[in-house]
């Protein structure tokens, strides 16, 4: 399993898909064996996920240097050393490290995701060399060109390079996974050439485990459900400033606090670990609603769910150019059990994944007017305790366990091993 995206590193909702497919797929007769970049490629790091990956799996953690962070002079890098990413250097070390542990332990299948690119060009380096069938994880999209105007990447030469990866995966891997429906879709579309049975669908998921171990107290920040005076709707996680601009929603604040239907001393939107604190800062100022909304820092992944648990409502955004990709932290959103309000395009897979479960408070994140009658309707429900909830057997479904099951599934079919 090679993959970026894994303890120590902090924050970031791939740590969780790679850990638990490490964690769970022992119980469906897979070994993992984990190589990972060294610790210092991270700029942020943290401990609190380490003891979660067991004993069980082996882990080769090798030399990755950031471009941006140690190759730099004055701020300034050679663009070549960020193709594909800014991790390139990686592939040096791990080629060699995956290398030796094909000989030592002989593995039947050979996993990569993205992001990031480089993890799947040394998976593809290592496939031609062992001949062992390869699974390329998908995570997010690698291109997108349905707006000609604005293509992913933008960058020419990262465009090119993204697509010159996206054919070596069409020509050599042994099976494709996307995450969502309207991905596999894109990639089915751009990769003719490629069997459709090639492809599989494997979504992101929640951990019963994590829950567990969060348990439903209060943060520092606020007091527990039923002693609150205001309203808590929490945003845990990045807002992109084009994925997730929140401007709809800040002037849909600001004119309900004009009209009197929103003051400060019954509503509070708190925004955890938005990635992009000082940029929502200046919007806040700009629509003069600092009172409602609250930024607040990173904080360990159990935290986070626990302060998931404890608000009055959860607040899912995502733009019409993301309507391929749903958040991982819907998943985790449905096993907390909370109300939830969406803020996204009624078209997009977000917004069917919610109705699928049985949610349907849900606005238009480009509009304004929308996002202020979807607030509104919300607010009304979830204090009424009317708000609509996914069912248990709904979110038994969104569990990493299954995920791990359809992976395992997976690696039998690639592998022509017969199941435990």
């Amino acid at each position: 399993m090679i993959a970026y995206h894994f303890p120590p590193l902090a924050g970031g909702s791939g740590i969780l898909r790679t850990l638990g497919f490490a964690r769970h797929l022992p119980e469906c007769g897979w070994q993992p064996l984990v190589l990972s970049p060294s610790a210092g490629a991270y700029a942020q790091q943290g401990p609190s996920q380490l003891a979660q990956i067991g004993a069980h799996t082996t882990v080769r953690r090798t030399l990755a240097l950031d471009a941006a962070r140690h190759l730099a002079i004055g701020g300034r890098y050679p663009r070549c050393l960020a193709l594909p990413d800014r991790w390139s250097s990686w592939w040096l070390s791990a080629v060699p490290a995956g290398l030796r542990l094909i000989r030592q332990y002989r593995p039947d299948a050979i996993w990569s995701t993205y992001p990031i690119a480089t993890a799947h060009l040394i998976a593809l380096t290592l496939q031609k060399i062992s001949g062992l069938p390869w699974i390329a994880d998908q995570r997010d999209p690698m291109l997108d060109d349905s707006d000609a105007l604005a293509p992913y990447p933008s960058e020419a030469r990262l465009h090119r390079m993204h697509a010159w990866i996206e054919q070596r995966i069409a020509a050599r891997s042994a099976a494709i996974v996307c995450t969502t429906p309207g991905a596999m879709a894109a990639h089915q579309r751009r990769l003719a050439q490629v069997p459709r049975g090639r492809f599989c669908l494997i979504e992101n998921g929640h951990d019963d485990d994590a829950y567990a171990n969060a348990g439903h107290a209060p943060t520092a920040l606020h007091a527990p459900r039923g002693q609150r005076s205001r309203f808590l709707l929490l945003h845990s996680g990045v807002i992109y400033p084009s994925e997730r601009d929140p401007q709809p929603l800040f002037e849909a604040l600001a004119r309900l606090r004009r009209e009197g239907a929103l003051h400060a001393q019954n509503f509070q939107l708190l925004l955890r670990a938005t990635g992009h604190d000082a940029w929502l800062a200046g919007l806040l100022a700009k629509y003069g609603i600092a009172d409602l909304v609250s930024l607040a820092p990173l904080q360990p992944h159990h935290a986070a769910l626990q302060e998931m648990q404890g608000a009055d409502g959860l607040l899912l955004l995502q733009a019409a150019n993301c309507n391929a990709q749903i958040p991982a932290k819907l998943y985790e959103y449905l096993r907390c059990r909370r109300p939830i309000l969406a803020l996204t395009d009624l078209a997009g897979d977000s917004a069917a994944k919610l109705r699928h479960c049985g949610i349907d408070t849900i606005g238009q994140l480009a509009s304004s007017a929308d996002c202020a009658r979807a607030l509104l309707r919300f607010l009304a429900l979830a204090r009424q305790g009317r708000a609509p909830l996914a069912s248990h057997a709904a979110i038994a479904l969104q569990s990493r366990q299954e995920r791990c099951n359809a992976l395992a599934d997976l690696l039998d079919q690639v592998s022509h091993r017969s199941p435990p």
